[in-house]
């Protein structure tokens, strides 16, 4: 007789999955913290010129973006094809720059309030003169941080 018997129609025992739903709430919870929603849906056409002197921005929340650009095509027939301003998720006039800002500092601790910066992100096809016209507006409320928007020239193009 042996001493070792072998052990017939035992299986292995079956993977646990109670611990399932835990690891799948802790991916989810991890996905919903670190997803980020964009702040505005875009309603001009921003196609930034090019630059060879670039800095990148620090902090995006305090950083407040005034989009300048002609409608996109589903809008063009309300508001025409003129170059437009954008502050948020509407159309506005120049008149309501310090408004927007206003409501954007707010949101910010008072001690970083001085590092805040409006960064304008502007058609290249677009005039100067509502850009000048928005940086009025940014001067006299107070808002002197101004940053522009630009993309890096490619290296064929130089």
């Amino acid at each position: 007789m042996s001493k070792f018997s072998k052990k017939r129609g035992k299986a292995t025992p079956a993977i646990s999955t109670a611990s399932l739903p835990d690891i799948i709430f802790m991916l989810l919870f991890f996905f919903m913290v670190v997803t980020t929603m964009r702040d505005a849906e875009l309603k001009v056409q921003v196609s930034t010129p090019y630059a060879t002197e670039l800095t990148k921005l620090e902090e995006k929340s305090l950083v407040n973006y005034l989009y300048v650009g002609r409608p996109t095509p589903q809008y063009q027939s309300i508001y025409g094809t003129k170059p437009r301003l954008q502050l948020g998720d509407k159309f506005a006039d120049v008149s309501e720059i310090p408004l927007f800002l206003e409501r954007h500092k707010v949101k910010v601790p008072e001690s970083r309030r001085a590092q805040i910066t409006s960064s304008l992100r502007v058609d290249g096809t677009v005039t100067m003169g509502i850009v000048q016209d928005i940086k009025t507006q940014l001067r006299k409320a107070g808002q002197l941080k101004v940053n522009y928007s630009a993309k890096k020239r490619p290296t064929n193009l130089q």
